[in-house]
């Protein structure tokens, strides 16, 4: 893949699993409208992924593009039969417009950024090294998002490992860490809390109110890490020779996308606040001043750094377009099968996902925290956790007045569940997708869908239960 890839891909994950300003709206369809059948694509998509590397892995590594294009089809060419060609074009152009490119767009800038930065020298994986790594990654991550801080940390890691037999448990841990945990303290973190922010939040709330339970997280994740890594560090013994030895002192090549990586910050953040007041009506979609100005300025970011960086860099990177290709591809299907699913979640107690409305809320019509944290949690295990984030913000009454002070609870449930829990799944966070493809990429056997299920709801869910009782009762 090329830079030619920049207009032809859409958002996520996230974002990025970055910190994406993008979602306001999960789409213009009008979920209360909706029977529960328009979500069987969505899960088709996901049981494609799921299933079809396990079951046919030649056929999947081969027509991943063209098996995600027919279930775009089997849910956008019906909806075209029932609500017209309009109906379907408004939706296809909102997710294109709106969502896709804007995604794509800022995962490339900081694909391409991070992948330009190459760690001189070389780290030996012990679990000492690996747990420094995650840490400074999970730091990173409420600086320049978990996309950023994933796509920076991941090949240190990876290459400090390398003469290791067992490594896929080092980029899961990774995953949970640094691609979703460690973006819990500004909305720089993770799309959820920017969405947040420009809601009414304040900058500093979620560093706050999130502080105790991000420190427990990461630190337990790290604790369990390290003694899981310790075990397999001492059971292979004498390691081979490594393939990347001591040759060089640290230092870095490709600094100057450490520069480019604070314009991509500067960039999105300006979107975000700067609101000029002008728009332009694009096929039903609308296409805002400071959104445009964002894009066309990541792109310039894009082009600067293949131009500016150093070939030696990208080459000791083994930097490789296939990895942002699989996201493009199959994300653009995920977020458009998704369209329907997030419209009947928005529509609340009038759409087909009532009974989600009705448990998260008490017999005396007050959130329940708790079920805050687990149902924007799971749903944010699947779905984009930027509008499901917005859906359950409006849920508990949407004031970002009353949310950071009579309803702190809640909010934090709301933030920390969308957060943290984009961990649960591959495509629950547009890094976790990015730092398994990349690591598959480089040799790594990385588990299945459902394998990685396994290692998060080992892990994940019962320190998820532990903070449930200790701070979302």
């Amino acid at each position: 893949m090329s830079i030619s890839l920049v207009p032809t891909a859409r958002r996520a994950a996230c974002a990025a699993s970055l910190f994406l300003p993008l979602l306001a709206r999960a789409s213009e369809i009008d979920g209360a409208g909706l029977s529960a059948w328009w979500a069987l694509p969505f899960a088709g998509m996901l049981l494609s992924i799921a299933l079809l590397p396990l079951l046919i892995p030649h056929v999947w590594h081969h027509h991943f593009g063209k098996i995600a294009l027919g279930w775009a089809l089997a849910f956008i060419a019906p909806f075209a039969a029932v609500f017209g060609l309009g109906a379907a074009g408004a939706a296809f152009m909102h997710t294109l417009l709106g969502e896709y490119l804007p995604f794509v767009i800022l995962l490339t800038a900081l694909f391409t950024t991070a992948g330009g930065i190459y760690v001189r020298g070389n780290l030996h994986g012990s679990p000492s090294t690996n747990c420094t790594l995650m840490a400074v990654g999970a730091v990173l991550a409420s600086v320049m998002g978990t996309t950023g801080a994933s796509m920076l940390m991941v090949r240190p890691l990876i290459r400090a490992n390398d003469n290791r037999k067992h490594t896929a448990h080092v980029v899961v841990f990774f995953i949970f860490i640094v691609s979703n945990a460690g973006g819990s303290l500004t909305p720089l973190g993770d799309p959820p809390l920017f969405l947040g922010f420009l809601q009414g939040v304040e900058f500093g709330w979620t560093f706050k109110h999130l502080l105790p339970e991000t420190l427990f997280l990461v630190g337990a994740l790290l604790a369990i890490f390290f003694v899981l890594d310790g075990w397999y560090y001492r059971r292979e013994g004498v390691l081979p020779q490594d393939p990347t030895p001591d040759t060089q002192k640290l230092g870095l090549l490709g600094a100057i996308n450490l520069l480019l990586l604070g314009a991509v910050v500067a960039l999105v953040l300006m979107s975000g606040l700067w609101k000029p007041g002008l728009a332009w009506d694009v096929a039903g979609t609308e296409v805002e001043l400071q959104s445009l100005v964002r894009d066309l300025g990541l792109i310039a970011v894009t082009v600067l750094s293949m131009v500016l960086t150093p070939a030696t860099a990208r080459l000791a990177n083994q930097f490789s377009w296939a990895p942002m290709q699989e996201v493009a591809k199959l994300f653009a299907a995920i977020f458009l099968t998704m369209l329907p699913v997030l419209a009947m979640l928005k529509a609340g107690a009038a759409g087909p996902f009532s009974a989600v409305v009705n448990a998260v809320t008490g017999p005396d019509g007050q959130p329940l925290p708790w079920a805050y944290f687990w149902f924007s949690g799971l749903l944010s295990s699947f779905l984009d956790n930027a509008p499901t984030y917005l859906v359950f913000f409006n849920l508990a009454g949407g004031d970002p007045q009353v949310l950071m002070t009579v309803l702190a609870p809640t909010l934090a449930a709301v933030s920390a569940g969308s957060v943290y829990m984009g961990a649960n799944s591959y495509i629950g966070n547009a890094p976790n997708f990015m730092v398994k493809a990349i690591a598959e990429d480089r040799g790594i056997r990385m588990p299945s869908f459902f394998g990685y299920m396994l290692w998060s709801g080992a892990v994940l869910l019962p320190l998820f239960a532990v903070m449930t009782f200790i701070w979302f009762r």
